[in-house]
């Protein structure tokens, strides 16, 4: 399942809503495709439930298998946090966004 079908299976349209928070951010294109990157695995890591329904405690757990089960480093792991704030706060709206892990 590429990008596309992942964000619009979790939620039609929602493709469409990333893409233009991000165009009214001014996101380099490279950010672009590292926040797609990070927030599509988490919707799939969540089961493509519909973002509206994920709480903190989901993306706390999204970051913490990231970081012990994955072992990414921690760069990636700030990615990862950077990208599901801003999916969060500009795409969905709300204001409830996980503590970094350390």
């Amino acid at each position: 399942m590429n990008i596309t079908e992942a964000l619009e299976h979790s939620q039609p349209g929602l493709l469409v809503r990333v893409t233009q928070a991000m165009q009214k951010h001014q996101l380099n294109q490279r950010t672009e495709q590292t926040y797609l990157h990070w927030i599509t695995r988490f919707v799939l890591y969540s089961g493509l439930k519909a973002p509206e329904a994920l709480e903190g405690d989901d993306q706390q757990r999204f970051l913490t298998y990231l970081k012990d089960r994955i072992r990414v480093s921690r760069a990636r792991l700030n990615q990862a946090h950077q990208a599901l704030e801003f999916f969060y706060q500009d795409v969905l709206e709300k204001r409830e966004v996980a503590t970094a892990v350390a």
